[in-house]
C-alpha cells in the first residue's frame, strides 16, 4: 500500500482562512482549496473524492448549508466527513449544521491545533469503523 497523503477539501470564500489552512494542514495532507461551495462541488463532481471537507457557512453562491446537503444527498461523497468552520456561533447554526449531517463544528477564530486534532480524530473513527466493518487493516 502506498503512503498517499489523504485529501482535504476546503471552501471558504476568506483568502486569508484558505491560506492558513493550506499552509497549518499542507504539512501533513494534501490541501485543496476552493472559494466557495458551488465550486468545491463542482471539483468534487468533476471526479474528485476528498476524504475529509471543512467548509464554511456564509459564502456565496452555495452556502455551507446547500453544501452539506449536496454531499449528504450524494452516493458518491455522503460518507464524507465534514467539519463546519464558522464565525457563526451561536448554538442553533451548531445543531443545524449538525443535524444536515456535519461530523463537526468549529468556530472562528479557531486554533488551528484545535482543527488539527478534531480532524486526527474523525479520521480515527472512521478507519477504526471501517476495519471493524470490513474486516480490513490499513
Amino acid at each position: 500500500m502506498t503512503n498517499k497523503k489523504r485529501k482535504i477539501l476546503v471552501a471558504d470564500d476568506d483568502e486569508g482562512i484558505r491560506m492558513l489552512l493550506e499552509n497549518f494542514l499542507g504539512a501533513k495532507y494534501d490541501v485543496v482549496t476552493k472559494e466557495d461551495g458551488l465550486e468545491a462541488l463542482k471539483w468534487m463532481q468533476s471526479g474528485n473524492i476528498p476524504d475529509f471537507i471543512i467548509v464554511d457557512i456564509v459564502m456565496p453562491n452555495l452556502d455551507g448549508y446547500e453544501f452539506i446537503k449536496n454531499v449528504r444527498s450524494s452516493g458518491y461523497f455522503r460518507n464524507v466527513p465534514i467539519l463546519m468552520l464558522s464565525g457563526l456561533e451561536n448554538s442553533n447554526e451548531r445543531i443545524k449544521c449538525l443535524k444536515l449531517g456535519a461530523d463537526d463544528y468549529l468556530v472562528k477564530p479557531f486554533n488551528p491545533e484545535e482543527l488539527m486534532v478534531r480532524i486526527e480524530n474523525i479520521f480515527y473513527r472512521v478507519t477504526d469503523h471501517y476495519q471493524t466493518i470490513t474486516g480490513n487493516q490499513q
